[in-house]
């Protein structure tokens, strides 16, 4: 395969013709865990951003990261909640202790998630 590279003259140098296709996953709206990744990447892995940029797969990679958190996020939740006995007649009963309780499942579970998916 011979592939040449175009170039364009600006002042005094040539700089190439570089273009990147567009990818299905570049209009998804990111979520929390998307950014968070993006972020991660951008920051600490710089190579691992620029090579998934460079090949075209970061916002592929990014909608994984997002969908995939989302899923876990809603399952972790019901398993949570389940675990500590968390049911709709106590959000009746008692929204505060209700809440209280959602929230500090909602900590754990963000904890586990980014532990496992934005910081790997």
């Amino acid at each position: 395969m011979d592939s040449k590279i175009a170039y364009t003259k600006v002042g005094d140098y040539y700089l190439p013709n570089l273009t990147l296709t567009e990818s299905k996953f570049k209009n998804y709206q990111l979520g929390k865990y998307g950014r968070m990744r993006l972020n991660y990447l951008k920051n600490y892995k710089k190579a691992e951003y620029i090579i998934l940029f460079m090949d075209n797969k970061l916002y592929e990679h990014l909608y994984n990261i997002d969908l995939e958190c989302q899923n876990q996020f809603e399952i972790l939740m019901k398993q949570f909640a389940e675990k500590e006995h968390i049911t709709e007649e106590l959000k009746v009963s008692n929204q505060m202790e209700w809440v209280q309780k959602m929230n500090s499942i909602k900590h754990s579970v963000d904890e586990i998630l980014i532990k496992e998916y934005i910081y790997n």
